[in-house]
Formats: structure tokens, C-alpha cells, sequence
């Protein structure tokens, strides 16, 4: 019997390497798609060449065609770091609202329940803690974080909207901070920055004063939790996370720690719209799924920091990801 076919959009980038692999293990064919303008085939070249694996470099923002039958979709193409959507605004609004359309019209074409991949961003800077999903959130849709934001409330409206209107079977997994191998260095988080910075001979690097907290889960916790939803019967957003809070000079006192750094930390102004705080309610998680975390940050830290060590010269001191010039609209 032929297997069952899941197209996993975004899967040259971090996470969705990792769901790549989740769903070949699981028993599925998966195929893999994505433009390549943040992912990095780095990421999934031990996938090429299997026989349940395929890869489309297409950009989803464009019309989606897939021939043959799916069973699901995850939607994971989307710049997701602030230095990435800083760069280019457009095509990250484009992705969450031109590309989820496009993936929403293909999942109603193809009878296939679809997964969208949106964000703790949409809480904006909370003005209630810790972050519950009935919580709608505090954004300023102008500032420049918005692109972001307000890409991925679109594509939760858009979602529902498909889901009510036309019965379409849909998930939302709202991701909170997530780490792991196969970030990037320099994709301008704190934890790949920290990592980066100490192996660099770099002081480390904190923005505002340091009381600001993020709640960071690993990536095999985070895939297992969207697993999970996946197959859940569902429909509403879902928080999926680590509440495991601790505030950014704590943080980079365990990165000291964890990689014997003789830096020393500075301090540099806080960036427009930074989330002051950030934890996840994951009641819902528990409940819905039997979901929690596993890992215990000083595990995953382990991890990551062994896969970071292993990187190549080029890539610890690669300061741009990609030339983005050429997708920039103007």
C-alpha cells in the first residue's frame, strides 16, 4: 500500500528539518518545500536521495501545486527571526497571508487537514503573565516588529475562517522561544547569539537591562507537542512550550557557565516593541494532548552548545546569512 504524503512547507529551515524527520520516522512520505531564502539545504541534506523524502524549492507566497494525494500539511515557511523579517518586511507579510492562502486552498483541494505554525509574537509585549490563548494580545501593528506579528494573526484568521466556512480540518500551534540543532548562529536570538558570542571570543551581547525573561523549550519537545495537535481533535490555537521563565542575565550566566567564557557582558538599548516578558500557559497543552516538556534546559543546552562547537569556521563567523537583496520588493 502506498503511503501516506505530508507536505511540510518551510522544511529547510529549523524547525522544519527537524518535522521532516518526525514524519519519515512516523512511517510517512514527506514532502519538503521551501525557497531557501532563510532555510539552508544543510539542513536536510542527509534527507536527499531517500526514497520517502522529496524536495520542491518553490516559494509558497506563489501559486502551491502538489500532484497526488495528501493526507496532511504543516505550514512552517516564514522568516522567524527578528533580523531576518527586519529585512525583508514584505515577503514575511506575504508568506503569512499570500502563502497560507494558497496552502489553505490546496488543503480544501486535496481534503487534507493542514497544521499552521504561528507564534507567541502574537501576544505582542503581554500585558498579561503568563500567556493563556484567550489572551489577544498587546502589537503594535506599525512598529517594526509588526511585519511579523501581524502576519502570523492573519494567517490564525485566515485559518479559522477556512475552518468554519468551508469545514476545513485545521490546527494552530502558537511556538514559543525554541532551541536546538540546526539553528542558526546568527540569526540574531539570544541563545544562538550567546553561543556565538562565547565561541567567538566575543563579550556577550544583552539588550535592555536583563530582567526581560523568555521561556526556552527544545526542539524534539516542541516537534512532539505539534506531533500530537496534529492528531488531536482541536481546531483553536494552542500554546506549545517550555514555562520553564528565566530573565536574559540569568540566561547568559548559565551560557558562561555551560561554555567557561572569560568575556565579560554588556548591556545595549532594548529594541522597539521587545517583548518584556515571555511564558507560556501550557494548561491547555496538558490537557488536549498529555503534553509537557521533557528536556530540562541544562540538557538541551548541552546538546545545542556540542552541535554549535562542530560547526565549520566559515559558519561561526559568518556575519549575513544570505545576500537578501535580491528578494527584497521595492
Amino acid at each position: 500500500m502506498a503511503k501516506e504524503r505530508v507536505l511540510i512547507t518551510g522544511a529547510a529551515g529549523f524547525l522544519g528539518s527537524h518535522l521532516c524527520d518526525r514524519f519519515i520516522k512516523e512511517g510517512y512520505d514527506v514532502i519538503g518545500m521551501d525557497n531557501l531564502i532563510t532555510g539552508s539545504m544543510d539542513n536536510i541534506a542527509h534527507l536527499m536521495g531517500k526514497e520517502n523524502f522529496e524536495f520542491y524549492h518553490h516559494d509558497v507566497s506563489k501559486y502551491v501545486h502538489v500532484s497526488g494525494d495528501l493526507k496532511y500539511i504543516l505550514h512552517f515557511a516564514s522568516p522567524a527571526s527578528p533580523i531576518d523579517y527586519l529585512k525583508i518586511p514584505i515577503q514575511t507579510l506575504k508568506v503569512g497571508a499570500h502563502g497560507t492562502h494558497n496552502l489553505l486552498g490546496l488543503a480544501k483541494d486535496k481534503k487534507a487537514r493542514i497544521l499552521v505554525a504561528s507564534t507567541s509574537e502574537v501576544y505582542g509585549d503581554p500585558l498579561v503573565h503568563p500567556q493563556t490563548e484567550d489572551y489577544y494580545g498587546n502589537v503594535n501593528p506599525i512598529g517594526p516588529r509588526g511585519v511579523y506579528d501581524e502576519a502570523k494573526r492573519f494567517m490564525e484568521s485566515i485559518t479559522m475562517a477556512y475552518h468554519t466556512y468551508h469545514q476545513l480540518e485545521t490546527r494552530i500551534v502558537r511556538i514559543f522561544n525554541t532551541y536546538g540543532p540546526r539553528m542558526r548562529l546568527n540569526d540574531g536570538r539570544v541563545l544562538p547569539a550567546f553561543i556565538g558570542q562565547a565561541l567567538r571570543g566575543e563579550d556577550l551581547t544583552i539588550f535592555g537591562d536583563g530582567s526581560q525573561t523568555r521561556s526556552f523549550c527544545y526542539v524534539d519537545d516542541l516537534v512532539e507537542g505539534i506531533y500530537r495537535l496534529l492528531l488531536s481533535d482541536h481546531s483553536y490555537p494552542v500554546n506549545v512550550g517550555n514555562p520553564d521563565e528565566i530573565t536574559i542575565s540569568e540566561f547568559a550566566e548559565e551560557i558562561i557557565k555551560l561554555t567557561g567564557t572569560k568575556q565579560k557582558v554588556i548591556y545595549k538599548d532594548l529594541p522597539k516593541d521587545d517583548p518584556k516578558k515571555r511564558q507560556p500557559d501550557i494548561t491547555k497543552a496538558k490537557e488536549l494532548l498529555g503534553w509537557e516538556p521533557k528536556v530540562n534546559r541544562q540538557e538541551g543546552l548541552k546538546i545545542t552548545y556540542e552541535y554549535f562547537k562542530s560547526l565549520d569556521k566559515e559558519k561561526l563567523f559568518q556575519k549575513e546569512h544570505k545576500d537578501f537583496e535580491k528578494y527584497i520588493v521595492k
